[in-house]
């Protein structure tokens, strides 16, 4: 009885030589080339205009109506930020991921900072940001596209 194993060492499988004249040589060196693109092209880009445009279309018409309510303001962020996501989605660039994040409170008078910071690649990475507010509620929304690579 020999082991299994045995007959898997002692066999050696050797690759067939290539022609020249079947075009081997050349089949390798395209499968060898190195087709990765680490760069959208320019026209490919994420622009924050159309986008924001997208953005305030989306709060005027989701939050025009719209009065503040705490029970309320968690499905209606959520309904927001979907609608951006998925309105960006329809005119989205080739390999770019979008994440969007909406914050709505209530209007009381008071002031509100919002920031950011991301780590990213300027050349290909941006983002849209916008605000509403009516007599109620306010609402920042920010969609980032970030390129992957």
């Amino acid at each position: 009885l020999k082991p299994f194993w045995s007959e898997r060492l002692n066999a050696t499988s050797v690759p067939a030589p290539l022609s020249p004249a079947s075009g081997g040589a050349m089949d390798k060196k395209r499968v060898d080339e190195n087709s990765y693109v680490i760069h959208p092209e320019y026209k490919n880009k994420f622009r924050p205009g159309p986008a924001r445009e997208i953005i305030q279309q989306v709060l005027q018409s989701k939050l025009e109506k719209s009065t503040y309510n705490m029970e309320n303001t968690q499905n209606l962020t959520k309904q927001v930020a979907d609608e951006i996501k998925d309105r960006l989605k329809d005119d989205m660039k080739p390999r770019y991921k979008i994440i969007v994040q909406v914050a709505i409170g209530e209007q009381r008078g008071q002031g509100v900072q919002m920031g950011s910071r991301c780590f990213w690649d300027t050349d290909t990475d941006s983002y849209a940001s916008e605000t509403y507010q009516n007599e109620s509620l306010f609402c920042v929304a920010t969609a980032y596209g970030v390129y992957l690579y």
